[in-house]
């Protein structure tokens, strides 16, 4: 009898691969787009083992992406997952390697100190050319507004130079009979006094 095939995955060589925590390894993933597969690769540290070898076993992988950590939980037996690879090898004494996400926080916070806030952002080609497009209907509509004052500004400005003409020859002439006043009245006062004088001696 021909025995059924619970799994289109190689059970017995995943079992061997042997994963454990600290273990550098590259997932290559399955990924399904318009009816085709591609084959996608994540490379990372295996932060812990879960159920061991069971049907239900799951590896836990950690990468940083940019700055970011990213964290996937594969499971041990998934279809999904064409092969696995270990990268590299490393001692540890820890069965849950989760201290790593602390260590990397304050390591971000320590490069954060010594990091400077900059504002400084480039404009995309639509705003530039929306910003155009508003500054030519800005001039247009003050070159239309010139176009139209210059007539009435010239009006007002003759209208002006009459009135400073006509008021300049009233000043004129008011000032000399102004003088003519007070040369009278400083006259008449100082033929006053020397007719009271008079009056006194006599």
């Amino acid at each position: 009898m021909e025995q059924a095939v619970i799994s289109p995955v190689n059970i017995e060589d995943r079992k061997n691969i042997g994963i454990r925590p600290g273990d550098t390894v590259r997932v290559w993933q399955k990924i399904q787009e318009k009816g085709k597969t591609r084959l996608q690769a994540f490379e990372g540290v295996v932060l812990a083992r879960k159920h061991g070898n069971e049907a239900g076993g799951t590896f836990t992988v950690r990468r940083m992406t940019g700055g970011i950590g990213v964290e996937k939980i594969y499971p041990l037996y998934s279809p999904m997952i064409d092969r696995v690879e270990i990268v590299k090898r490393a001692k540890v004494r820890r069965a849950k390697l989760y201290h790593i996400r602390e260590k990397v926080t304050r390591e971000i916070r320590r490069a954060m100190r010594r990091m400077q806030i900059v504002d400084l952002k480039t404009m995309s080609d639509t705003e530039e050319k929306t910003k155009a497009a508003l500054k030519e209907a800005e001039e247009a509509a003050k070159e239309a507004e010139v176009e139209a004052e210059p007539e009435e500004v010239k009006e007002e400005v003759v209208v002006e130079e009459e009135k400073v003409e006509e008021a300049d020859p009233a000043v004129s002439e008011e000032t000399p009979k102004e003088d003519a006043k007070e040369t009278k009245t400083s006259s008449a006062s100082s033929s006053d006094q020397p007719e009271a004088d008079l009056g006194k001696k006599e």
